[in-house]
Parts: C-alpha cells; sequence; structure tokens
C-alpha cells in the first residue's frame, strides 16, 4: 500500500483526523471546517507513530538526500523531528514562535552553523504562514533551508501559493484529497461527502458545502 494512504489509515484510525461534514467545527478565524485535525494523537500511538517518523525519514532522504540538520516547527513539530533525526542519525534542533525574553534570547534552539543544509519537519500545513516564518528565521541565520516534510497537508490555494513566493519545497505523507478517498472507503464518511470535503478544502470561506448533498 503506496505511503499516503497507509498514512491516511492511520490518522484517521486514532482520530487525528475527524471528519464531521454535517456538524461542522469551528476554527479560530470563525471559518467552519468539515475537518478536525491533531497530530500530536500519533506520539500516544505507538504502531502510528512509527509508521509517520519511518515515513518521514524516508522522504527526507528521498527527497533531500543532502540534509544535514532537522529543524521542528515549535510546539508541534519537535517531537517528529526529534525522533526522524534519531532514526537518521542528525543532529535536531527547534524553531520558537518568538525569541525568548531570558538567558540568551534564542529563537532557534540546537546548533546551527551557517551553510548547513536543513530540512524542516512540521506536523500540519494549511495556510503555510507558521512553517514559512520558521523558514525565514533560518534563513536568516544563514542556514539553507532544502525544503519541509510534513505529515499532512490540506492543500489550500492560500497555502500552495504562499510556499512558491517562499521559494520552500513541501512533501507531505499524505495530503486532503487521500484522506477524503480513504474516509469515504473506510466508511467514515459517504463518497457524497467528498465533492462537499473538497469544496471547503478550494474555498474555505464559502460555507456553501454547509448543508449540501447527505
Amino acid at each position: 500500500m503506496e505511503l499516503s494512504k497507509t498514512i491516511a489509515k492511520d490518522l484517521l484510525s486514532i482520530r487525528a483526523v475527524f471528519f464531521r461534514p454535517d456538524e461542522p467545527f469551528t476554527w479560530a478565524s470563525g471559518i467552519k471546517s468539515p475537518v478536525y485535525c491533531d497530530n500530536r494523537l500519533t506520539l500516544t500511538a505507538p504502531e502510528v507513530r512509527t509508521h509517520v517518523e519511518e515515513g518521514l525519514a524516508s522522504v527526507i532522504r528521498e527527497n533531500y538526500p543532502d540534509v544535514e540538520v532537522l529543524m521542528g516547527t515549535s510546539t508541534a513539530g519537535i517531537a517528529h523531528a526529534a525522533i526522524t533525526a534519531h532514526l537518521m542519525g542528525l543532529p535536531m534542533g527547534y524553531v520558537r514562535s518568538g525569541a525568548k525574553d531570558h538567558g540568551r534570547q534564542n529563537q532557534i534552539e540546537g546548533k546551527l552553523e551557517p551553510g548547513q543544509k536543513v530540512v524542516v519537519v512540521e506536523d500540519l500545513i494549511s495556510t503555510g504562514g507558521s512553517v514559512i516564518e520558521v523558514v525565514n528565521v533560518l534563513r536568516d541565520a544563514g542556514a539553507e533551508v532544502l525544503g519541509i516534510a510534513s505529515i499532512f497537508t490540506y492543500g489550500m490555494k492560500k497555502g500552495i501559493e504562499r510556499l512558491a513566493e517562499a521559494g520552500v519545497k513541501n512533501v507531505s505523507l499524505t495530503n486532503f484529497d487521500v484522506i477524503a478517498r480513504v474516509a469515504a472507503e473506510e466508511n467514515y464518511i459517504s463518497s457524497a461527502d467528498i465533492d462537499r470535503l473538497i469544496a471547503f478544502r478550494n474555498n474555505p470561506s464559502d460555507e456553501s458545502w454547509i448543508g449540501g448533498t447527505k
């Protein structure tokens, strides 16, 4: 079974990704969403965690063979970066959401030399804003950011455009479209719901998918 489907099944099985198209969740921004995603749950499911971390190691080796350091995003990417770095025998660190207001006032934690080739490890990409901030912090510190390895991406237009504008590549273990298809195959949702989910993904601010064909 291809990796993206395996990870999709894993995330659905532990409800790290949970679809509820008839009773949408409300994001902090106020947008109604048919999907809830919390990849932190993978850390408490050993078999799924193994698939995720080995999957991240595999895609990093394949797509970023020159990598020298893994850097996790704070806070969700830290554990995944640490475990994956251990599997790969690489150093790791992480980037804070802001500089500390005490001590050395670091924003980058861990040793990073100018010119080192870095891959950013992220758990989830939606609009891409937070991970691009991490990429920019690393670039400002002199790192050569090869790209991002993430567990799951929505594939939202805004996120794709932001990554392109920043000139940064992202490789995800699975994505919204694959998980929607697998969710229908596994009877978490009906096959008729797929179009509603894709409509949300394509334009989250348009709520016309709510109350659609059930």
